[in-house]
């Protein structure tokens, strides 16, 4: 199986970057094949622009957006990691999405209705929180959250969500509880 990661967190060492390493690992050694896009590494410009949006009407895309979609289209599982930061994405992530999801990339209209192009693959979200699960839950923002990420962006271009993970007081996990975390995702792979 074909595995893509898709990473946005600045420091390396983070709690994310723990996951992401532990996962990346983890489906090597089971013969699996990965690929890490670490946004910050990369220097992702998150900028939609109007030649973006000029171009996506046309079908066509820049250079950095193609290669990404490259490694979408050669993926069979997309895992994105990433924290929650003021109840959403991060800025960059957002960006990704805002240009390689792209129209008549990850969807497009058929008469009217909606269609997600990236059918047949799988996603894993992994998101990190600082607030407690319970916090969440009594403001509905865990809702919030599933609604606009799952069903706003994923489900939305196609993809079949396999899980998706929400670590709460990420900023006070324990050894212990990390392990916890990393084996919960293990699990899935």
């Amino acid at each position: 199986m074909k595995h893509l990661i898709i990473y946005a967190h600045p420091n390396p060492q983070s709690l994310n970057g723990q996951l992401k390493q532990a996962l990346a690992e983890h489906v090597l050694n089971n013969g699996h094949e990965v690929e890490i896009r670490d946004l910050y590494q990369l220097g992702f410009n998150p900028v939609l622009s109007l030649e973006d949006m000029l171009g996506q009407q046309k079908g066509q895309v820049t250079d950095d957006v193609r290669q990404e979609q490259k490694f979408i289209l050669w993926a069979d599982c997309i895992t994105f990691i990433h924290p929650i930061w003021w109840t959403g994405l991060p800025a960059i992530f957002k960006g990704y999405i805002d240009r390689v999801f792209s129209y008549g990339f990850a969807y497009r209209y058929d008469q009217g209705v909606q269609k997600g192009l990236l059918t047949g693959k799988q996603a894993v979200i992994i998101n990190t929180q600082g607030k407690p699960a319970a916090e969440y839950r009594a403001s509905e923002m865990d809702k919030a959250l599933s609604l606009t990420s799952d069903k706003g962006i994923y489900t939305y271009s196609g993809l079949e969500i396999k899980q998706h993970f929400f670590f709460d007081q990420a900023n006070r996990a324990t050894g212990d509880t990390i392990d916890e975390w990393t084996n919960q995702i293990k699990q899935v792979f």
